[in-house]
């Protein structure tokens, strides 16, 4: 019995040794409690929940394996805008590592700040990061001297960092100040106490050149981070030298100047480089960057370096990491440059502008390389053929080849460990690559986009339950989807099969594809609805497109569960029936696009409530009824399309989005007149309330739409005058207020326009969604992490909504979008009562395109000053009541295509028939019965020109309205003359009236002598 009893308590001992303990300490355990009821809000570590439960497997909580004592604290995100307690950490006398980053901490109670902290002798890693403290918190730290890890990143530390309040931090070996608004350092002294410093991380700040002099002291530095600041003065070799063993450095987006190229030969010891992002340009010196011999990674992208490759980057054979990027580089990449880096694992050459690229049979011999990248984005790289089969050494994870017109490379077949193949825009031919699937078990992301691959759409037989990523849009493709898709790809989060030639209807299965954020089937020519299996198990669901089939029924299911969708795009389809009210629990839905269906019944309030909505476009329906009160209440919308529907009553006046940038209403029928609705909306770009029937004044606030550029009010009943106001939108571009009842003047002061061309396109870019809602893996190299969200979110297109406005100019009526709605300028004020003198200050308007005043009843003449219109394409003067002559000046406009007077009372030589007046026939003139030359048939004699140049002279223009004002009062005033004096004076009236019968009777008798049928002349006897 006694050795059986010694082995057990041998057994247990090593149990003991080797697992440790049963739990946790027991006061420890009551610390942590203690310390979470300090900052407890009821929902944070769930788990501290028990007094007899084992507190080392608590969240957040690491313990030593034997002594069961508290080594590790992660409280990142847990304890809110607490008061630090440093007294509650006391307890944990092992505590190793103390994390409290992102959290909203700024203070700490009284007499309990860091520096209580000191009493942890074996506290090694402090994390404050992400927190909201200044500079206050620097001397509470100096007391911990048993830190080797100090980070203060993200937090509101600024200006001169007191460096000394940190020198008694002698074991110091990682200190992180980014992301803070740090500008310099005070005292070199107090570096130099940092003598055991590695690592130094201080970018995203406001520090300049001047640092490094300051950073020499840190003679241990072997890691420095100096990306985005302001190292925009000459960097001395003195500085650099002086980072003796600097092994990495990065200076990414740090404005440096073209000097740092030329010295940085001196940091011999650097393995890492970083240049990224600043605007360096000109070629590469080779007294430079070559000489660092030792260098493993170089990152030189998104900068301006151009011409050839230097051959002395051949020196550099350690290199493992090489990203030349977004540049300008030009000429040949050649095999013998290639091959001088048998170590390279990532290589990046996309968008720059070679010419020929060696073949793939130069990379033979890279055993290790696993990341190969090379996009053009242009047509003319050239890839030399291959002289010799070769089977490659190394396994690619990562492979994009984009652009190029070449076949699948041969090297393909012999990969079987890709994660992400993107072959887009090659023009490849042929079937689905079924094999690449086959292959490569583990692949997440393949993009074949662009490509000219056709016939059915054949998948493989085996599941990719890895396969996150499938986009196979702008092929020729056709038949059905296979249902098995979701069998298949069980995973997926993004699929991308549109623009190809898919047929019939949407598989339901896609409903099991619970994973699935983004979908997008557009411009095929599927049939049927949409399955209500989708919409219920594609809970994850955010993009969901398509547009441009020949979908028909209810534009949506009756339920759903979409519940995370954030846009939807029906649009081009013949879907029918009312708005569903399912649509209502997609909550956080930002943009709806269900534009040219045939979708009637009235707008549902619930839209109103989706507070989220940015876009919602629902142009050329059926829709009737008035526009929901609920809208007033869309605080996020920026782009709105109702237009060319029945909608109808008046534009509800709480309508006034505060951020709204695009509105059109356009060919409703919407009534009443234009009330506080947009009033407050000072972003607004574009108004469009064309063809409408809204009636009353344009009202004097529309001047306070400050970024207005495009104002449409054509074809409604707006009466009254042009506000001045109006003159106050200096951002305009175009302004159409035609086919109105517009009287009064033209406001003179229109010349304060000032056409400034450009405005908001209310532009969205996918590419900032990918990133947050994306949840691939990454792959880190050394300096290069590899995200693939953001890999494919840089392959997909910018999609955004474009405002699109129809105008009249050159008497025609044009769309104008995109680039060339950035260029068009116009007014038209044509079809009105506008009266009076076209102003002369218009001819200031010295950029505008198209100007329209015909069909009114304006007086004068043309102003001369019409002759600094130089940009003007279109002048419209006709049916109005112009008088005088046609300036000469006008022929200086050499823009000009499309000019009309016709009908007016224009008088004179028509310009000399020259240049663009050249171009202008007959019918631009007729109707002025004055004018004469060519091209009317009418020659100008010198007679009548000195008539007509007489005239001018003596009596100016002839305004019709004035003259018969003063005819008619004339003769009222002769006519009340006469009457006056023949009742003032009797003799006077006896002896008129006299007269007036001798003149009867003179009259009657004329009239017998010479009519002598007449029998009688009683009708002649004289007044008794």
């Amino acid at each position: 019995m006694e050795w059986p009893l010694c082995l057990w308590v041998f057994l247990f001992s090593v149990q003991l040794l080797v697992y440790g303990g049963i739990g946790c300490l027991d006061y420890e355990r009551i610390a942590l409690l203690e310390l979470k009821a300090s900052f407890d809000d009821g929902t944070s570590l769930p788990s501290w929940d028990s007094e007899e439960s084992d507190c080392c497997g608590w969240e957040g909580v690491e313990c030593n394996n034997k002594t069961r004592q508290v080594i590790q604290l992660s409280l990142d995100g847990t304890v809110g805008s607490w008061n630090m307690n440093a007294s509650l950490f006391l307890p944990f006398e092992e505590l190793r590592s103390l994390n409290l980053s992102s959290n909203m901490m700024s203070s700490w109670a009284e007499n309990e700040g860091f520096g209580r902290l000191s009493r942890l002798r074996k506290l090694e890693v402090l994390d404050l990061s992400s927190n909201s403290f200044d500079n206050s918190i620097l001397p509470s730290l100096n007391a911990l001297s048993s830190l080797k890890t100090l980070s203060l990143g993200s937090n509101y530390l600024e200006g001169s960092a007191h460096i000394q309040e940190l020198a008694a931090l002698n074991n110091l070996e990682v200190l992180d100040l980014s992301n803070n608004i740090v500008d310099s350092f005070v005292t070199i002294q107090g570096l130099k106490r940092l003598s055991k410093l590695k690592v130094l991380d201080v970018q995203s700040n406001n520090l300049r050149t001047s640092v490094l002099q300051s950073l020499g002291a840190l003679s241990s530095l072997k890691k420095l981070y100096l990306g985005d600041n302001n190292l925009n003065g000459s960097i001395t070799t003195e500085e650099l030298d002086s980072l003796s063993n600097l092994e990495v450095l990065d200076l990414s987006s740090a404005q440096l100047n073209q000097s740092f190229l030329h010295n940085v030969w001196i940091m011999t010891s650097l393995r890492t480089l970083s240049l990224r992002g600043n605007g360096l340009n000109g070629t590469i010196p080779a007294q430079g960057l070559c000489k660092l011999k030792n260098l493993q990674e170089l990152d030189l992208s998104d900068n301006g370096f151009e011409g050839i490759l230097p051959s002395c980057l051949g020196n550099l054979t350690s290199l493992r990491v090489l990203d030349l990027s977004k540049n300008q580089f030009s000429g040949n990449i050649s095999s013998t440059l290639i091959t001088s880096f048998p170590s390279l694992e990532y290589l990046s050459l996309s968008y720059n502008l070679f010419q020929r690229l060696a073949p793939f049979s130069s990379f033979a011999n890279h055993s290790k390389l696993e990341v190969f990248e090379l996009v053009s984005n242009y047509n003319g790289l050239v890839m030399e053929s291959e002289t010799q089969t070769w089977v490659p050494k190394f396994q690619l994870k990562i492979l994009r080849l984009s652009n190029f017109s070449l076949g699948i490379p041969s090297f393909l077949y012999y990969q079987n460990d890709l994660r992400v193949l993107d072959l887009s825009h090659n023009k490849l031919k042929g079937k689905f690559p079924t094999w690449l699937l086959y292959n490569n078990t583990r692949l997440e992301v393949l993009y074949l986009k662009n490509n000219s691959f056709k016939g059915y759409f054949h998948l493989p037989s085996r599941p990719n339950p890895d396969l996150a990523a499938l986009d196979i849009s702008n092929n020729r493709f056709r038949g059905q989807i296979p249902t098995r898709i979701s069998v298949l790809f069980p995973n997926l989060m993004f699929l991308n099969m549109s623009t190809n030639s898919f047929e019939s209807t949407i598989p339901p299965s896609f409903g099991d594809m619970s994973q699935l954020f983004f979908l997008d089937l557009s411009n095929n020519s599927f049939s049927g609805g949409i399955p209500e299996h989708l919409v219920m198990g594609c809970s994850s669901l955010k993009f969901f497109k398509l547009s441009n089939n020949n979908l028909y029924g209810q534009m949506f299911p009756k339920f759903s569960n979409l519940t995370s969708l954030m846009f939807l795009y029906l649009d081009g389809n013949h879907f029918t029936g009312n708005i569903p009210d399912s649509l209502s629990n997609s909550s956080s839905l930002e943009r709806l696009d269900i534009s040219d269906n045939s979708i009637s019944g009235s707008i549902p309030g619930w839209m109103g409530i989706v507070s989220s909505l940015v876009a919602l476009l629902m142009p050329k329906n059926h829709l009737e009824g008035p526009i929901p009160a609920e809208f007033c209440t869309l605080d996020n919308l920026t782009v709105l399309d109702l237009s060319k529907n029945n909608l109808s009553g008046s534009i509800p006046s709480c309508f006034s989005p505060p951020l709204v940038l695009h509105v059109h209403l356009q060919e409703n029928r919407l009534t009443g007149p234009m009330t506080k609705a947009f009033s407050k909306s000072t972003t607004l770009v574009t108004l469009d309330l064309r063809n409408n029937h809204l009636t009353g004044r344009i009202p004097n606030w529309i001047g306070g739409l400050s970024s207005l550029s495009i104002l449409l009010l054509k074809g409604n009943y707006l009466e009254g005058k042009i506000p001045s106001q109006i003159c106050e939108l200096s951002h305009i571009t175009i302004m159409d207020l035609s086919h109105n009842s517009l009287s009064g003047p033209i406001p003179s002061c229109l010349n304060k326009i000032r056409f400034r061309i450009g405005f908001r396109s209310g532009k969205f870019s996918l590419q900032s969604y990918f990133t947050d809602i994306v949840g691939f893996p990454s792959y880190s190299y050394p300096s290069q992490d590899l995200e693939l969200s953001q890999t494919l979110a840089n392959s997909y297109p910018v999609t955004y909504e474009q405002a699109q406005v129809e105008f009249t100019t050159k008497k025609r009526s044009d769309h104008y979008k995109g680039y060339f709605l950035y260029l068009m300028t116009g007014i038209d004020l044509s079809r009105n009562k506008l009266t009076g003198h076209i102003p002369p200050e218009i001819g200031n308007l010295s950029r505008i395109h198209g100007l329209n005043l015909s069909y009114n009843s304006l007086t004068g003449p043309i102003p001369s000053t019409f002759s600094n219109l130089k940009q003007i394409e279109s002048l419209d003067l006709s049916y109005n009541n112009l008088t005088g002559t046609i300036p000469s000046q006008l022929t200086e406009l050499t823009y000009l295509e499309v000019f009309t007077v016709a009908h007016n009372n224009l008088s004179g030589r028509i310009p000399e028939w020259k240049a663009q007046f050249g171009t202008f026939d007959e019918s631009s003139y007729e109707g002025n019965p004055l004018l004469c030359g060519l091209p009317l048939p009418k020659n100008c004699t010198p007679t009548m020109i000195q008539s007509f140049n007489g005239e001018e002279e003596e009596n100016g223009f002839m305004d019709k309205t004035i003259f018969y004002a003063s005819f008619a009062a004339s003769y009222i005033m002769v006519l009340i003359g006469l009457v006056a004096i023949l009742c003032i004076n009797p003799d006077w009236r006896r002896a008129w009236f006299h007269r007036i019968d001798v003149c009867i009777l003179t009259c009657c008798y004329f009239v017998l002598d010479n009519l002598p049928t007449l029998s009688t002349r009683k009708m002649c006897k004289p007044h008794a």
